[in-house]
């Protein structure tokens, strides 16, 4: 591995936090798509729209944790089976208002932050800098959209 400047030892556990990450982060884009499908009412307009964005971030982000993972030299999970056994965030019923839908939004964040701060916390300990940048980005985008969501559900 002459382009990384990791130890192999190091690897396999930012590996393993990356691929619960992406277990997470398919979990989440599955609930987002299920909620732009079937968001109703006042809100629909702004929330089919937001949906479809989060849901649009979150393929890019499927995308780039698993090449994160090539990148490093291993095989990122590709099996939902296996998703489902790996992944804190659960899959959730689309047939709810819309407000329930962006607490549960909100829930899944706060799952994807703690993830992302397992990936960093493994990937400092390994030296791989390029794992902390990307994750360091999704942290700050995360955080604004909750920040955003969590405004909308005031009064």
């Amino acid at each position: 591995m002459s382009y990384l400047d990791i130890k192999s030892k190091d690897i396999a556990p930012i590996v393993e936090e990356l691929n619960t990450l992406l277990a997470d982060y398919n979990i989440y884009y599955q609930n987002l798509r299920g909620y732009h499908w079937n968001v109703s009412g006042k809100n629909f307009f702004d929330l089919h729209i937001k949906f479809e964005e989060l849901y649009t971030d979150a393929r890019i982000k499927i995308d780039e944790i698993a090449e994160r993972i090539l990148t490093l030299r291993q095989n990122p999970t590709s099996e939902f089976s296996k998703y489902f056994e790996m992944s804190s965030i659960k899959e959730t019923s689309s047939l709810i208002s819309d407000t329930e839908m962006v607490k549960n939004i909100l829930d899944q964040h706060e799952t994807l932050l703690k993830q992302m701060s397992k990936v960093v916390k493994k990937a400092e300990a390994g030296g791989d800098e390029g794992t902390i940048d990307m994750i360091g980005g999704y942290i700050g985008s995360i955080e604004k959209v909750s920040w955003m969501l969590d405004a909308w559900t005031k009064e």
